[in-house]
C-alpha cells in the first residue's frame, strides 16, 4: 500500500487531474524499472505471524535494517512504519507484510541486484530474532483472527470498509502478498497502448506467477487464490477496466474512472480523515462531508489514485498487479517479463498483435480462469499455457533488442532473468503445481513444512 502523498498546490482547474498523469510521461532514455515485492515474515518457533511489537515482530524489523543498515525512518503517529534509503522504501501491508518498493532504475540487472541485497539485509536481521521471511500468494494457514494490524490510520478505515462492499477485502489486506513493477510511458498514446496489453496478458502473468494453492491450511482449489481474492473485493475499484480498450481511451478517460470510485480518506496534519465512500467530484466542488468548503490538492488527488486496484493501475507510470509473490529467483522474472514486453517498440507491437482481438468477455474469461487453473486454463479456443509461450517468446524477443548489459558487461542483456518462466513454459508447471506436488508427496499433507521448504 502507498504512502501519503505531499506536496502540490490547490486543484484549480479540472484539467489538472489529466495533466498530473500526463506529467508522468518521459523519453525513453528516461524510462526506469521500479520492482516492488511482498513477503510473509512470522516468528520461526511458532510459525505464527509476526506482531508489530515485542522482541519477534515487525518493529524489531525495522529497528533492525534502521540501525545497522543505515536505513532512515518513516513514522506515522510516532510509530516506526517503514524506511527509505536511495529512492527506496520499505513498507508495511495492513497484516504486516514486508514491502520494497524498490527505487527506479535502469536495467533488470541493477533491480535484481537492489532485490538480492534487501533480502540479504533482511535475512541478517530475522536470523538473529528468530524470524523467518516466505514468499507466497497468501498465507498458507493462518486465520484473520491470528493477523496483526499494523498502526496506520488508513489500513483501520479500509478494514472497516471493505465487509461493506465486498466478501474478500480484509483477506486481501491481511493475508496476500504480491510481487509488481512499474513502468513509464512516453505519451498519452504509449500510455493506453501498455497499459491495454498489460491489462490483456495480466491473465498470463498470473498463471506464470500462480503460487497461492493453500489457504487456512489446506489446498484451496485454485492456482492463484490471491488473484481469486480481488475478484470478490470491491467491482468499484478492481478489475480488468473494459472502458480501457474503447475509442477515446487516455488520461481523461482514465480519470473520470477514478472519480467515479468512491474514495476512503483524506490525509490532513499526519492524519487520515474518514471519507469512506464519498466522492471526489464533491471534494472538487468543496461539498466533502468529511471536509465541508474545503477543496482538494494535487497531493489528495495522488492519494486517491493509490485507492482504485485494477489489474494495471495507472498513476505517473504503469504497475503490473496481477501476480502472486514468490520464491527468490522470480522477483526478477517478474520485471523481466514486463519490461521485454513493453520497453521495446517491436516487442509491444507483437503483444498487442496478440491481444487485440480479444473482447472484454475473453479478458475477463481469462482472468478467472488463470486464478482457477493456471497455466492448464482454456478459454474458447485459447490455450494459457500457449499465451505464456507467446508472451515470454515476445518478452525475450525485447529483451535482446534493449540489449542492456550486466557483470560489467560479461552478460549481453537481461533475457536470463526469463528462466524461471521458461522452465515453466517448459514443463507446463507453476509454482503452484510445485507446491501442491510437495503437499501431496513427501509432506504427506503436513503443510507447516511448507516454512522450512520454501523461506527466504
Amino acid at each position: 500500500m502507498s504512502i501519503p502523498q505531499s506536496g502540490g498546490g490547490p486543484i484549480e482547474h479540472h484539467s489538472q487531474l489529466a495533466e498530473y498523469l500526463a506529467s508522468g510521461c518521459k523519453p525513453e532514455a528516461d524510462w526506469r524499472i521500479g520492482t516492488e515485492h511482498e513477503k510473509f515474515g512470522y516468528c520461526r518457533d511458532t510459525q505464527l505471524p509476526l506482531p508489530y511489537e515485542g522482541p519477534r515482530s515487525i518493529r524489531a524489523m525495522l529497528e533492525g535494517l534502521r540501525d545497522r543498515f543505515g536505513w532512515s525512518p518513516v513514522e506515522e503517529q510516532g510509530k516506526l512504519i517503514g524506511l527509505e534509503r536511495d529512492g527506496a522504501n520499505i513498507s508495511l501491508e495492513p497484516g504486516g507484510q514486508f514491502e520494497l518498493s524498490g527505487a527506479p532504475l535502469e536495467t533488470i540487472h541493477q533491480t535484481c541486484d537492489e532485490v538480492n541485497s534487501h533480502l540479504a539485509e533482511v535475512k541478517e536481521v530475522a536470523d538473529e530474532i528468530g524470524v523467518g521471511f516466505i514468499g507466497l500468494g497468501a498465507a498458507p494457514e493462518w486465520t484473520q483472527d491470528q493477523m496483526p494490524m499494523m498502526p496506520k490510520g488508513r489500513y483501520r478505515l479500509m478494514t472497516d470498509y471493505m465487509d461493506r462492499v465486498g466478501t474478500h477485502g480484509k483477506q486481501m489486506m491481511y493475508r496476500t502478498c504480491t510481487v509488481q513493477v512499474n513502468l513509464d510511458f512516453s505519451s498519452e498514446a504509449d500510455m493506453v497502448k501498455k497499459l491495454r496489453v498489460a491489462l490483456a496478458l495480466q491473465p498470463v502473468a498470473t498463471a506464470l506467477f500462480a503460487n497461492s494453492p493453500f489457504f487456512e491450511g489446506k489446498p484451496n482449489g485454485m492456482q492463484s487464490w490471491r488473484s481469486r481474492i480481488w475478484r470478490g473485493l470491491d467491482d468499484s475499484r478492481t478489475g480488468m477496466l473494459p472502458f480501457a480498450f474503447e475509442e477515446g481511451m487516455g488520461f481523461e478517460r482514465y480519470v473520470d474512472w477514478v472519480l467515479d470510485v468512491p474514495m476512503y480518506f483524506v490525509y490532513r496534519d499526519g492524519k487520515y480523515i474518514d471519507a469512506l465512500g464519498q466522492s471526489f467530484r464533491d471534494f472538487l466542488k468543496g461539498k466533502l462531508p468529511a471536509l465541508p468548503g474545503e477543496k482538494p490538492t494535487l497531493s489528495d488527488w495522488a492519494d486517491h489514485l493509490t485507492t482504485v486496484f485494477p489489474e494495471a493501475r495507472v498513476k505517473k507510470f504503469i504497475e503490473m498487479r496481477g501476480a502472486d509473490g514468490g520464491p527468490w529467483r522470480r522477483l526478477c522474472a517478474l520485471p523481466a517479463f514486463w519490461v521485454g514486453l513493453t520497453y521495446d517498440a517491436g516487442a509491444l507491437d507483437a503483444a498487442w498483435d496478440m491481444v487485440k482481438g480479444w473482447d472484454a468477455e475473453t479478458r475477463e474469461a481469462l482472468r478467472v480462469a488463470a486464478s482457477e487453473q493456471g497455466l492448464q486454463a482454456r478459454v474458447g479456443d485459447l490455450s494459457m499455457h500457449e499465451l505464456a509461450r507467446q508472451a515470454v517468446e515476445i518478452a525475450e524477443t525485447g529483451l535482446k533488442a534493449r540489449a542492456r548489459p550486466g557483470d560489467g558487461g560479461l552478460v549481453p542483456d537481461e533475457t536470463h532473468f526469463l528462466a524461471a518462466l521458461k522452465e515453466s513454459v517448459e514443463t507446463g508447471r507453476t509454482p503452484a503445481d510445485e507446491l501442491l506436488a510437495e503437499y501431496h508427496g513427501e509432506w504427506n499433507g503436513d503443510l507447516s513444512r511448507i516454512y522450512a521448504a520454501h523461506s527466504y
